[in-house]
């Protein structure tokens, strides 16, 4: 079997090991951050976590970039440049953003994490930059790809503007939570986790690849359960968190 028929049944595989990871998050609360709990064997710091787990997302997609025979258009290009704008923060900056440095995530989370990386990283650029055959310029201008690269950069931003507020909630040395406001917090729990959702939603229309909703649909089904039980936590930890609000979906759910 060739690599891009074996990595083509790995893509519909991943599909299964989503749904199958959605319905576990449904009643398994993944033990990372204010989900933190003991019986989940040795742990690490969270700073040391988040940058070795998300490191093969910018090492490997990159190595298929440059091992690929289909990376001498501009529109390669931007999928490279879209791709890495998200895993660069993920990996060089935002673990250095955490205010509790202090904190731990359980070691098998995290090489959960790095095993799944490897094969997203992997399934997404060896795609793009081999199996596709390549993308025009022309891709550039095509529909799927302006509406994809418009949700990609929206999703972005909704997630970075909501991690900036989420982390300027405390103050320089403070390790509790507090209720956030503003923004699209205004409407729902987690908009960093909606943001998210939109970004690698978009990465699949633009990338028009079974890959690029392979890895949308993964997200969606850590994120979903993720901020249904973020909700929760915040209502039972504040009395007074709104009523109205929701968990991920701005009035509807």
């Amino acid at each position: 079997m060739d690599l891009t028929s074996w990595l083509s049944d790995l893509t519909v595989v991943w599909f299964i090991v989503s749904g199958v990871t959605f319905i576990a998050l449904l009643y398994v609360n993944a033990p990372y951050g204010r989900h933190i709990r003991e019986g989940w064997g040795p742990s690490i710091p969270n700073t040391v976590a988040w940058m070795v787990m998300e490191l093969p997302m910018v090492v490997l997609f990159g190595l298929w970039f440059v091992l690929g025979t289909h990376t001498d258009t501009i529109t390669a290009w931007v999928f490279l440049g879209l791709w890495q704008a998200h895993y660069l923060h993920r990996v060089f900056i935002y673990p250095f953003t955490l205010q509790d440095s202090s904190k731990q995530m359980p070691l098998l989370i995290a090489s959960l994490g790095f095993v799944t990386n490897i094969v997203c990283s992997t399934c997404n650029g060896y795609y793009l930059f081999e199996a596709s055959g390549g993308y025009s310029a022309r891709w550039l201008a095509d529909p799927r790809f302006v509406l994809g690269a418009a949700l990609f950069v929206a999703g972005y931003l909704i997630n970075r503007q909501s991690d900036h507020l989420l982390r300027n909630l405390r103050t320089p040395g403070e390790t509790g939570y507090r209720i956030p406001h503003g923004w699209l917090f205004r409407w729902v729990s987690c908009p960093n986790y909606l943001g998210e959702i939109i970004e690698w939603a978009g990465w699949a229309v633009a990338t028009w690849s079974l890959p690029g909703l392979a890895f949308a649909t993964w997200t969606a089904a850590n994120l979903v359960p993720r901020a249904r039980a973020h909700h929760a936590w915040y209502q039972a930890q504040f009395p007074d968190y709104p009523p109205e609000r929701k968990a991920l979906v701005p009035g509807l759910w």
